[in-house]
């Protein structure tokens, strides 16, 4: 086994995973169907082909810096109603939430010959990489030179220096570590279950702890 690590940093992101209606949420941080995504871009893998091996990967994220929830206002026209039909005249209000000024440390860990797959499609991605949404454009490469690692998940996201500096009320405060779990813990239904285009995910479990890595190993 071997871990690969991603840099999600960003003025904006967003990494909704229970929204189906007119408002579009955000989780506190990236969901693994959204990094999952991202992945496929990099790719070029089409939403109809599967990703049954991207979804085996097991992954752990690092909060380095709190995002701030932002609300955005936002209206649409021609929206779809319930019931299937298209109204060209009727304005809908669709709000849309956001982190700003987020940054994720983000470990998958996994097959390393795949891992090495990725690591390639990152530096050089085929299409356009995004953070949750397309709008939200990383204001950092993602791929990161040292980003192929053979320790433990738990163990590199614990030691590898932090690839930001904390908002100034969180400077004195451990960082959050959110690791998916085989067997326990508090359940996420970001797991794709079949490829994108279907839009069917399942649950999976992740656990939060916090660790320390000092301010002094800001990359």
């Amino acid at each position: 086994m071997a871990v690969l690590l991603l840099r999600l940093t960003g003025p904006l992101q967003s990494w909704g995973t229970t929204s189906r209606f007119d408002e579009r949420d955000t989780g506190l941080e990236p969901s693994k169907s959204g990094v999952l995504g991202l992945l496929c871009a990099a790719l070029g893998r089409d939403r109809m082909e599967p990703v049954d091996d991207l979804c085996a990967l097991k992954m752990g994220v690092r909060v380095d810096r709190e995002g701030i929830p932002l609300r955005d206002y936002q209206t649409a026209t021609g929206a779809v109603k319930a019931k299937g039909e298209v109204k060209l005249d009727e304005t809908v209000v669709s709000p849309r939430h956001y982190l700003s000024d987020a940054a994720f440390l983000v470990g998958l860990e996994g097959d390393a010959s795949l891992l090495e797959s990725l690591q390639s499609a990152l530096k050089a991605p085929v299409w356009p990489l995004a953070l949750g949404r397309k709008a939200c454009v990383p204001s950092s490469p993602i791929w990161l030179s040292d980003g192929l690692r053979t320790d433990s998940l738990r163990d590199v996201l614990i030691t590898y220096p932090r690839i930001a500096t904390p908002q100034h009320m969180d400077r004195d405060q451990p960082l959050r570590l959110v690791i998916e779990d085989a067997r326990e813990g508090s359940v996420r239904f970001d797991q794709p279950t079949a490829p994108f285009s279907e839009r069917s995910f399942g649950p999976r479990f992740i656990k939060t702890e916090v660790c320390n890595v000092p301010l002094a190993a800001h990359a």
